[in-house]
């Protein structure tokens, strides 16, 4: 990270994406190196999912980033920093986001105004960032809705071994589904912070602010997504508990039937008092 300060005092405006090992032991240290006060690093990774720290002079973000595989949602800690003229994006070794932006992060900046005051320069690459950690998430919920069709079409099977372990799918998908709302509702929650540019490093330019505004939209949209599949999913398990329910009924009857019959044969071969 050191080699990255000679460039970063000759700059006008500088984002920096640092991976490090351990958040605790090693995200205050690099924050440190680069100018931060260490302490917003080990506030912001005591919460669970985001955060948002605001040292006037310094102000941290952390969001949650998604990472699903089948049915497992793995939320991952993003954290952001900004002071003066520059940002910095701390992550762990799990989290691949921003490899978009940071393909085009040259000419992103070269497309900024140089007659633009920091804190404007700064928001806009912190709302590109937002944006591609958003969209990485949202990929989260095609995987999820990619199992679900994997799962659905075992309801239409007639017979019962097809359907063996169906219930327990379901539920999975379903806490999946609580794990990935959970997450888009506490991304939910730092956009909102940054809406109204009340942060001294946050612009309060109302252009800027509407696209922060459209961040919210999309979030919200996602969120309403999720929760009409959950309501589909609902609806699955009571069919399912259906199809439970009529298969007991049927053994019900088969063995009314048997006791039927072991009883009109008992009394044939009853031996006479």
């Amino acid at each position: 990270i050191e080699e990255f300060l000679p460039t970063l005092k000759e700059a006008d405006f500088a984002w920096v994406n640092v991976q490090v090992n351990d958040f605790e032991n090693d995200g205050g240290k690099a924050a440190s190196v680069l100018g931060f006060n260490p302490i917003v690093v080990n506030e912001l990774v005591k919460q669970r999912f985001s955060g948002y720290d605001d040292h006037t002079s310094e102000l941290g973000l952390m969001l949650p980033a998604v990472r699903v595989r089948e049915l497992e949602v793995e939320i991952n800690k993003l954290i952001i920093l900004i002071r003066s003229n520059i940002i910095v994006t701390l992550h762990g070794e799990h989290v691949t986001r921003l490899v978009k932006f940071a393909r085009y992060a040259v000419t992103f900046f070269k497309k900024v105004p140089k007659n633009l005051d920091d804190v404007d320069k700064i928001s806009l690459v912190l709302i590109r960032i937002l944006d591609e950690n958003n969209e990485r998430n949202f990929d989260g919920i095609r995987a999820i809705q990619e199992q679900g069709e994997e799962i659905s079409k075992y309801l239409i099977e007639q017979t019962g071994g097809s359907r063996k372990g169906l219930g327990s799918d379901i539920y999975k998908m379903k806490h999946a589904l609580i794990s990935y709302l959970e997450a888009l509702w506490a991304s939910l929650d730092v956009v909102h912070y940054l809406r109204y540019g009340d942060a001294e490093l946050i612009t309060d330019d109302p252009i800027i602010l509407q696209k922060v505004g459209m961040l919210s939209t999309d979030l919200t949209r996602q969120i309403s997504i999720s929760e009409q599949m959950s309501t589909v999913l609902a609806s699955g398990l009571e069919v399912l508990q259906g199809i439970y329910n009529n298969q007991l009924q049927i053994l019900n009857n088969r063995l009314a039937l048997v006791v039927v019959w072991l009883t009109v044969l008992g009394t044939v071969v009853l031996v006479p008092n």
